[in-house]
C-alpha cells in the first residue's frame, strides 16, 4: 500500500550510500548477504532474543533495499537479480514466523502460524501468476525501479516490515498479529482478484 510512495525516499536515503560502494560490489553480493543477515535474525528468535534479531532484521531490510538502488546506480538490473532478490526475500518471509512460533511460549501460536504461512502461499500464487500474465500482456515492468510490477494492496513491503518488526518487538502478541496479518494478506489477494476481473 505505501511502497510506490516510499521507493523514492528509500532509493535517495541509499543513493548516497550505493555510489559510495561504486562497482567496487555486486547488487547480487548484497542479495546474499542481506540474506545471510536474516537467517542470523531467525536464528536468534529461536532463543527468544527479540532485540539483537530486531536489529538484523533491520539490516537485512536496508541491504534488501540497498541491493536494487545499486543495481539501478551501476545499470546493473538483471533479471537473475530481480529473481534471486525474490526468492530470498520469500524464504525470510516463510523462516521468520517460523522461528518466531517455534521459540515461542505462546500457547496457540502453532495455529496462527498456519493461517499466517497459507496466506502467504495463496498471496504468492495470486500474484506470481497474474505477474506472468501482466507480462505476457506487455503490461509488466519495463525499465521500471523493481523487477516486477503488481497492483498495489493492502499488503506490501512496508507493511510487511512494520508487522515482522511488531512480532519482534511484541513477541507475546504473535496470535493476534499474525491473525491480523494473515487476514490482511487474504484483502490483499481479494484485491488483486477484483483488480484482474476488471482488467483482463
Amino acid at each position: 500500500m505505501l511502497d510506490s510512495s516510499l521507493r523514492s525516499v528509500k532509493d535517495s536515503l541509499l543513493l548516497p550510500l550505493a555510489r559510495a560502494l561504486g562497482p567496487r560490489v555486486h547488487p547480487n553480493t548484497l542479495s546474499v548477504l542481506g540474506f545471510l543477515v536474516g537467517i542470523g535474525s531467525a536464528l536468534l528468535l529461536l532463543r527468544q532474543a527479540y532485540a539483537p534479531a530486531l536489529l538484523l532484521w533491520l539490516l537485512n531490510r536496508v541491504l534488501d533495499g540497498l541491493d536494487g538502488t545499486v543495481a539501478r546506480a551501476q545499470r546493473r538490473q538483471t533479471d537473475f537479480g530481480g529473481y534471486l532478490d525474490l526468492l530470498l526475500d520469500s524464504a525470510l518471509y516463510a523462516l521468520i514466523p517460523v522461528c518466531l512460533a517455534l521459540g515461542s511460549p505462546v500457547p496457540g501460536v502453532l495455529p496462527a502460524l498456519g493461517a499466517l504461512l497459507g496466506s502467504f502461499y495463496l498471496n504468492a500464487a495470486s500474484w506470481m501468476y497474474l505477474a506472468a500474465v501482466l507480462e505476457k500482456r506487455a503490461l509488466g515492468a519495463r525499465g521500471g525501479a523493481t523487477s516486477i510490477v503488481m497492483p498495489p494492496g493492502l499488503i506490501e513491503g512496508a507493511e510487511t516490515i512494520l508487522f515482522f518488526s511488531l512480532f519482534m518487538l511484541l513477541p507475546g502478541a504473535l496470535v493476534p498479529l499474525f491473525t491480523a496479518m494473515a487476514t490482511l494478506v487474504l484483502l490483499t489477494v481479494g484485491q488483486r482478484l477484483l483488480w484482474a476481473a476488471r482488467h483482463l
